[in-house]
C-alpha cells in the first residue's frame, strides 16, 4: 500500500468513526422527539439532492474558510422552514465544530443505527431492471420471513446483470436453499429484463 493509499484509508476510517459518533447523538435526539423517521428522510434529501446536486454548497459546507456564522445562515435560509428543528439544530452544532463536511458519513451511520434500533436489516438487491411495487413487496416479504426480521431493500439497477436478481445482506451470501426460495422472484426479474429488451429492439426496428 502506498503512502497516499494509507492516508486515504486513515481519512475514511476517521470519517466513518466521526459519522457514527454524531449519528448516535442525532438519532438519540430525534427518537426523544419522536421524529426519527422524518429526520432520516430529510438527511437523505440533504445529502442526495442538495449536496450531490450542488458542488458549491458541498464545498461551502466542507471549507474551513467559510466561517460558522455564514454556514448557519445558509442552513437557516435553505432548510429552516422545511426541516425538523432537531435536524436544524444538529446541523448548526456541526457547523460550530467545523464538521459539516462529514454530513454524508453521518447519514450513512444514522441509517444503520436507526435500522438496528428498529430491528430492521438492510438487503441489497441488484436487478437488471427497476423493481415493480409488486415484486418489491414480494421480495421484502420473502426475505423478512427468512430472516425473521423486518427487511428494508436497498435497490440497485445493473443492466449488465443477466441472472435476474442478486440479494445480499451484510457480508452474507445466500446459500442454495435461500436461492431456491427466491428463484421464482428472480425469474420475474429476468422476465422484466427480457420484456424491456424486446421493447427496445422493437423501437430500434421501427426507426430503421
Amino acid at each position: 500500500m502506498t503512502e497516499a493509499e494509507k492516508h486515504d484509508t486513515v481519512l475514511d476510517t476517521g470519517a466513518e468513526q466521526l459519522g457514527k459518533t454524531y449519528a448516535q447523538a442525532l438519532i438519540g435526539a430525534a427518537n426523544n422527539a419522536g421524529v426519527a423517521d422524518q429526520v432520516i428522510e430529510q438527511l437523505n434529501q440533504l445529502v442526495d439532492d442538495y449536496l450531490a446536486g450542488n458542488p458549491s454548497l458541498q464545498a461551502a459546507f466542507s471549507s474551513p474558510r467559510v466561517d460558522e456564522a455564514e454556514k448557519v445562515r445558509v442552513i437557516e435560509r435553505l432548510f429552516g422552514d422545511q426541516y425538523q428543528p432537531v435536524l436544524i439544530k444538529f446541523l448548526k452544532v456541526m457547523a460550530s465544530r467545523d464538521r459539516l463536511g462529514y454530513v454524508s458519513a453521518v447519514r450513512a451511520a444514522a441509517e444503520t443505527i436507526h435500522d438496528e434500533m428498529m430491528g430492521r436489516v438492510v438487503a441489497s438487491v441488484r436487478t437488471a431492471v427497476p423493481l415493480t411495487d409488486e415484486l418489491r413487496n414480494q421480495i421484502a416479504s420473502n426475505l423478512s420471513g427468512l430472516m425473521n426480521k423486518q427487511v428494508k431493500l436497498n435497490e440497485t439497477v445493473d443492466e449488465t446483470l443477466i441472472g435476474g436478481m442478486i440479494v445480499r445482506i451484510g457480508d452474507r451470501v445466500f446459500d442454495s436453499s435461500v436461492a431456491n426460495q427466491l428463484d421464482k422472484l428472480a425469474r420475474k426479474a429476468r422476465s422484466g429484463f427480457s420484456a424491456q429488451l424486446g421493447a427496445k429492439l422493437n423501437l430500434l426496428s421501427s426507426d430503421t
